[in-house]
């Protein structure tokens, strides 16, 4: 199977991962209706948000976590069944010189697929096995699927080394097998497995509320009654509490740590924080650049800045992007609102402005 064959027919069922703590890819199995990624796509969130090709953004419960492989997995968020089927491949059977396929999203860019060879089947890191690969993987890859020649899943891609030249591992589809078959008869319960002695461990199950019944190692057992208002703090918990009051959920805008995102019409706003910078940074990408009268759009635009306080109009390749920047000591409940609300307003005002006396075009949805 070439790869723009792989990407074609799977790519419905590869999906985004975002939360507070990161972005990364998951991937279907129909055979076990859930969604697979690594732990630390998502941390230690009970909930993280899930896009897909057939479907946008939208919350799913995290219901199994293994950090000692790096594993988890997801209760889809919508019906899945009617998706191409993804099949576990058999790991024993692959070879140093096999061609794979990686597919996930790298630093945003959506349903990003690499194509390379094995190189090393068997790469022992900490006692576990992993497959060395020389496809290009890059952060946003962790939690997608490596596929063989055949279209089957012989690894989730999992970690890089810094500096080094497409160094790439996945863990081998054997134990990703492994832990689908222990999960299946407990599918839709919350379960962790125990990192010393791999005893798959419920709330239920617990020895004394904490303590896994097998080994007695103390699990940290994520608990349904802990108030989602800790889930985030400082600055970024100031910015969700304007979100909501502005009437979004501040769960689904979540874009990775310190990063939110949310539509306004048929304007996107992403907005950032940089804790190094100390400013929270609002764009709200608004149309493309025109065909025609370049000249005199700029000549607006440039006039418009003049008049505007705290914000700014820029071109970001071919987008026309309204900005606005606050320090975060100077942020508040009061500030942030009054601030996202005149940024949500002009965007529509200049969007329509824009589109109309100067031609300017939609921006394209990302797929």
């Amino acid at each position: 199977m070439s790869i723009q064959e792989t990407i074609e027919r799977y790519q419905n069922s590869v999906v985004q991962i975002a939360s507070k703590s990161g972005t990364g890819t998951g991937f279907y199995l129909l055979d076990y209706d859930l969604i697979v990624t690594n732990h630390h796509v998502v941390g230690d969130n009970r909930k993280v948000t899930v896009k897909g090709k057939t479907f946008d953004k939208k919350l799913a419960s995290v219901v199994f976590t293994d950090a000692r492989y790096d594993l988890a997995f997801l209760m889809p968020p919508v019906d899945m069944h009617q998706l191409p089927e993804l099949m576990i491949g058999d790991y024993d059977t692959l070879k140093d010189g096999d061609s794979v396929v990686a597919i996930g999203h790298p630093y945003g860019l959506n349903y990003t697929a690499t194509q390379g060879v094995i190189s090393r089947v068997e790469r022992v890191q900490q006692g576990i096995k992993y497959i060395q690969i020389d496809a290009a993987i890059n952060p946003g890859n962790s939690g997608g699927p490596l596929i063989n020649e055949n279209g089957k899943v012989v690894g989730v891609n999992t970690f890089i080394i810094k500096g080094g030249d497409n160094l790439g591992f996945a863990l081998p589809s054997s134990y990703v097998k492994e832990a689908l078959e222990q999960y299946k008869p407990l599918w839709g319960t919350v379960a962790i497995r125990c990192p010393t002695c791999g005893t798959i461990v419920t709330e239920q199950t617990l020895e004394n509320g904490k303590y896994c019944p097998t080994c007695g190692t103390e699990i940290d057992f994520p608990k349904k009654d802990v108030p989602e208002e800790n889930a985030v703090s400082g600055i970024a918990r100031t910015i969700e509490g304007v979100l909501l009051k502005l009437g979004y959920d501040h769960e689904l805008a979540r874009n990775g740590r310190n990063r939110w995102e949310v539509a306004n019409g048929t304007t996107k706003i992403k907005i950032s924080y940089n804790p190094e910078s100390f400013f929270i940074i609002s764009d709200a990408f608004l149309c493309l650049l025109p065909k025609h009268n370049i000249k005199e759009l700029y000549t607006y635009l440039l006039q418009e800045n003049y008049k505007l306080r705290n914000k700014l109009f820029s071109i970001h390749g071919d987008n026309i992007v309204l900005s606005c920047l606050l320090l975060d000591l100077d942020m508040s409940t009061n500030t942030g609102e009054a601030m996202f609300r005149d940024l949500f307003v002009r965007a529509t005002e200049y969007q329509q402005v824009l589109m109309t006396q100067f031609e300017c075009q939609p921006i394209l949805e990302e797929h």
